[in-house]
């Protein structure tokens, strides 16, 4: 019983911490990277709402109630990195608290939802016919949680390192971390199936 809740736990904690798949990993970099160690409640949430975003486009799939074009998942996940950084260049220099928290946590839900559809095929492929798939959705979702909470922590960390022992100002901090972000995705959007 524990093994089992164990590799699907450890399955959902691979599916975020892939090195082939690092989509999701920039994904919690940019939504991360404008928050500092004291807002850790705030990024809490927000990981949270895109675990809650993940597992209900998990379970519309794997129940069969939805289908989406691959293709256009594939071409939307980078679009929704693309976004989060761009929003974080332009919006470097304001504080946290000026941000619209509802349209951040809605946004964040959507982008969720968004990024699970994107594996879903995988998880419907990995239930055998036994499976309870609410019970292994459950677990699967603590698994991604977890290895969300490692990225945003570690994202935190190196925030507080730059800024206090390397003198980055948090504006230049969020801009470098995005441009760079940006730079990875944008060719991620070009070699996108949906554009040919």
């Amino acid at each position: 019983m524990f093994q089992e809740f164990w590799i699907n736990v450890q399955y959902g904690i691979n599916h975020v911490l892939d090195i082939n798949a690092y989509d999701h990993v920039l994904f919690l970099i940019v939504l991360a990277v404008p928050y500092l160690f004291r807002d850790w409640k705030r990024v809490l949430w927000l990981v949270t709402m895109f675990t809650v975003g993940h597992s209900i486009s998990l379970v519309l799939a794997s129940f069969g109630k939805v289908k989406v074009d691959s293709n256009l998942i594939e071409f939307l996940i980078p679009l929704t990195i693309l976004i989060v950084a761009i929003y974080n260049v332009f919006t470097a220099g304001k504080t946290a608290k000026s941000q619209k928290i509802g349209l951040l946590f809605v946004s964040t839900l959507f982008f969720g939802l968004v990024h699970g559809f994107g594996f879903a095929r995988e998880f419907r492929m990995n239930l055998d016919q036994g499976d309870n798939r609410v019970i292994k959705l459950l677990e699967f979702a603590l698994g991604i949680e977890i290895a969300q909470i490692i990225i945003v922590f570690i994202v935190l960390f190196l925030g507080y390192l730059f800024q206090t022992v390397f003198r980055f100002s948090k504006r230049d901090w969020i801009m470098v971390i995005s441009a760079i972000v940006i730079g990875l995705v944008i060719p991620m959007l070009i070699n996108s199936p949906f554009l040919d």
